[in-house]
This record gives C-alpha cells, sequence and structure tokens, in this order.
C-alpha cells in the first residue's frame, strides 16, 4: 500500500509538536497501540531530522512517518533524507511542493481559502491541509465546489467533532494537542492516556 493509500485509509494524522526528542519513540508506541498509523514531527520542533530518523527506523515498518511545518525546499530534500515519507506545510509553497513530488513523496501543503485550496491542488497536492479548521460546515463548504480535491482539516479537531469533519468530506484529520499534549510530563499514566483517546478517535471514525 502506498503512503497516500495509508493516509487516506488511517486518516488521521497525529502532530508531535515540541516533544522532548528521547520521549518522542514512547509518545509513538502508545499512538500505535491505540490505533494510530500516520505520525507528523513538525520541523519547529528540537531536533526534527534525528527524531524523524530514530523513529522512521524504529518503526519505520508499522507508521508512516512524515515531516510538518516544511516552508523551504531544502527542509524537504532533510526530511526525506530522514525518512520521512510525506512533507506537509502550513503553507502553499509551489517548490516546496514540487520538491517533494520530485523526492517521490506525499505533498501535503496547507490552504485556507478555496482559491489557495486549488492553487495548492493545481501545483500538485496530494491531499490539501486545511489550516485553521475553523468548523465541519466550512469544509463542507469548500468540498461542495471542489469535490476532487482531498481535504484534511488541521486545527480543532476533537473526539466530539471528528464524526462531522468527515460527514463534512474530510479525508483525514490532523491532530495536535487533542491527542498529544506535549507540555506535559510523559509518565506511565500519560502514555496511556494517549492510547485511550487515539482508540475512542480511533473509533469514533469508524462509527
Amino acid at each position: 500500500m502506498s503512503t497516500l493509500e495509508q493516509i487516506l485509509e488511517h486518516k488521521i494524522v497525529a502532530i508531535i509538536r515540541g516533544a522532548d526528542p528521547n520521549e518522542v519513540s514512547r509518545i509513538a508506541e502508545a499512538l500505535y497501540a491505540g490505533g494510530i498509523r500516520i505520525l507528523e514531527i513538525t520541523l519547529n520542533s528540537a531536533s526534527p531530522l534525528a527524531v524523524i530518523k530514530k523513529v522512521s527506523e524504529r518503526m519505520g515498518d508499522r507508521m508512516v512517518i512524515g515531516a510538518g511545518t516544511v516552508l523551504e525546499v531544502q527542509e524537504a530534500c532533510d526530511a526525506v533524507a530522514a525518512g520521512a515519507k510525506f512533507v506537509l506545510s502550513p503553507v502553499v509553497d509551489q517548490e516546496v511542493i514540487r520538491a517533494a513530488k520530485d523526492l517521490g513523496v506525499v505533498s501535503i501543503p496547507g490552504a485556507y481559502t478555496a482559491t489557495e485550496v486549488y492553487r495548492a491542488y493545481k501545483c500538485g497536492a496530494d491531499i490539501v491541509k486545511v489550516f485553521p479548521a475553523t468548523s465541519p460546515a466550512y469544509i463542507k463548504d469548500l468540498t461542495g465546489p471542489l469535490p476532487q480535491i482531498p481535504l484534511l482539516p488541521t486545527g480543532g479537531i476533537s473526539l466530539q467533532n471528528i464524526a462531522e469533519y468527515k460527514k463534512a468530506g474530510a479525508v483525514g484529520f490532523g491532530m495536535g494537542t487533542a491527542l498529544v499534549n506535549t507540555k506535559l510530563s510523559v509518565t506511565e499514566q500519560y502514555l496511556a492516556d494517549i492510547t485511550a483517546n487515539a482508540k475512542m478517535l480511533v473509533e469514533a471514525i469508524k462509527a
């Protein structure tokens, strides 16, 4: 199964931003135990390339590891060299999209307006991240005139509204703090809570 097919099947992209590099593998294992199969490690975290490499080597056969907050072509190249299978950005940058495609990985640029979403798709995006995702209604408004463009809302997704986002037409969901709050201490209870929360989210989108 290709990276794109795995993202479209599993849908939830767990975003790890700002975690202690030494704890990311444990967090990833807790997410995996809860059914999460797609992991984004943002480049504005500590030692992101080393973390991507470590987690990819340890879990790359079980999870799809990608890089987030990619703003420059060199960042995309470095992330893919470290093991990233997808490149996710908060903005639409044609050169970054092209670089991802040239490197053979999935491109997920971030957009908000219909014009930005369409431009990202025309530039070669495989999926377009809608950020910030203000409401399920907004995703429905975008999918009306642009049904051919796969949308991945990010920001504000929770257990309470994820089913509504799916119903509105989202093909996936980017989830950060609602799934992994990196400001909390990494204890056994913290990891157990991540697993339990992940299980509930996975069940919510299957319902």
